[in-house]
C-alpha cells in the first residue's frame, strides 16, 4: 500500500525530499521558526517525534502557521497516538517499531504512514497486510546499507526510509539504493542551533541536505 500525501508535488512521503529532518523539540515555540527554516531549505517533509511534552503543540503549530511544511509525527508506539497527532494536523505517521494493533490504528486514520522494521520478516509481514513503505530502524545498528542492497532481489516491492545513526556522509550510500527513497536524520538540526535560534545555519543545513539527490533522481 502506497498512502498518498496531501501534497501536489509528491504521491508518497518518501518521495517528498531526499532527507526526512528527525526533530526532538523541548520548547514548542520553536518548531515555527525551525520548520520555515527546514522548507526554506528545502526540505519540507518534517518528522517531529513524540519524545517529548512539546511534541503536539510543535506539530499543531507547524501545521497551522507553516504551509509549505508537511509536518508528521514520528515515534508513534501506541494506537491512541495516532488520533492525538491527526487531530493536531499531522500529514504522516512513523514507527519506529509496529503491531498488529497498532497497524490497524495507523492504517485507520487515513493518513500516511511508515512503520519500522529492522528484519526479513517484519518487511514481509508488512508486505502481506499490503504495506509497501516502511522506516528501516535503526538503520546503521541494524545493517546499514548491505543489509538493504540485500532486501532489494527477493523484496524490490518494498520502499525505506531508512533512520538511524545516518549522518551527510553516510546519507548518499543509502540514497543510491533502488529501494530508498528517502532517509531520516537530523544532523541539520543541531541541538545547540536549535537552542540558540540559529535558524540560518539550520537553513544552510537542510539546503545541503536537499541537495543530496539531483532533480532526476540522481545521487550526489
Amino acid at each position: 500500500m502506497t498512502s498518498p500525501v496531501p501534497s501536489p508535488s509528491a504521491a508518497s512521503v518518501l518521495d517528498l525530499a531526499p532527507v526526512v529532518p528527525v526533530v526532538v523539540l523541548a520548547d514548542a515555540a520553536d518548531a515555527v521558526p525551525l520548520a520555515r527554516a527546514l522548507v526554506a531549505g528545502g526540505l519540507p517533509a518534517i518528522e517531529v517525534t513524540l519524545r517529548t511534552a512539546a511534541a503536539p503543540d510543535a506539530i499543531r503549530a507547524i501545521a497551522a502557521e507553516v504551509p509549505g511544511a508537511v509536518v508528521g509525527a514520528g515515534t508513534v508506539i501506541r494506537p491512541e497516538q495516532v488520533d492525538a497527532c491527526a487531530a493536531a494536523g499531522a500529514r504522516f505517521l512513523v514507527s519506529p517499531g509496529w503491531t498488529g494493533t497498532l497497524l490497524e490504528a495507523m492504517r485507520g486514520s487515513g493518513l500516511p504512514f511508515l512503520p519500522g522494521v529492522s528484519t526479513t520478516s517484519e518487511v514481509v509481514a508488512l508486505l502481506e497486510h499490503g504495506v509497501r513503505e516502511m522506516k528501516f530502524f535503526p538503520a546503521q545498528a541494524a545493517g546499514g546499507t548491505p543489509y538493504l542492497k540485500s532486501l532489494a532481489g527477493p523484496l524490490p516491492q518494498a520502499r525505506f526510509c531508512p533512520t538511524g545513526g545516518i549522518g551527510p556522509d553516510t546519507a548518499p550510500e543509502y540514497l543510491a539504493l533502488p529501494n530508498v527513497g528517502c532517509v531520516g536524520g537530523s544532523w541539520m538540526v543541531p541541538a545547540d542551533a536549535v537552542a540558540a535560534g540559529d535558524w540560518g545555519r539550520i537553513e544552510r543545513l537542510a539546503r545541503t541536505a536537499a541537495g543530496l539527490r539531483d532533480a532526476d533522481g540522481t545521487c550526489r
